[in-house]
């Protein structure tokens, strides 16, 4: 009898570790894969955030002179006032990109795997939880009035 008893208890021992095992490995790949998303996120901003400075200096490169020349010549007596107000746009068009990429970045970091650190308090406060529950003391009734005889006297 005690065989069975040790055998059983040392399989519980076993089945235990192995659940915590297989729980801690779980709770790794949960925060690869939070990592994961999170830096793929900060890639993709600051990739468009990147593409947002080429094309905003391109822009100012290649159509800066052909507007400010347009410009002179529609509205303008002066050729210089054209490059002012077309180098404006061309900024309220870059900024317009950074904040894009900005947010992008920020919703990205910091790179943290909050639900596997939410996830691994939970289960702490829960094993926790278990070994200091405090145990329930039985309520003794508080009454004056006498308790009734045990059923084999009779009265």
């Amino acid at each position: 009898m005690t065989d069975k008893n040790d055998k059983s208890v040392a399989g519980l021992v076993f089945d235990v570790s192995e659940r915590t095992s297989t729980l801690i490995r779980e709770e790794v790949e949960l925060a690869k894969a939070e990592v994961t998303e999170k830096v793929t996120k900060l890639l993709r901003g600051s990739a468009v955030g990147a593409a947002a400075g080429v094309f905003a200096f391109l822009a100012l490169i290649l159509i800066m002179h052909g507007i400010a020349w347009l410009l002179n010549e529609e509205v303008f007596d002066n050729f210089w006032a054209g490059f002012f107000v077309e180098a404006a746009v061309f900024l309220l068009i870059a900024a317009a990109a950074g904040w894009f990429a900005y947010r992008s970045v920020r919703a990205g970091s910091p790179p943290v795997p909050e639900q596997a650190i939410a996830e691994a308090k939970r289960i702490r406060e829960t094993i926790e939880g278990e070994d200091t529950q405090p145990t329930m003391t039985p309520q003794v009734p508080t009454t004056t009035e006498p308790l009734p005889p045990p059923p084999g006297e009779g009265r």
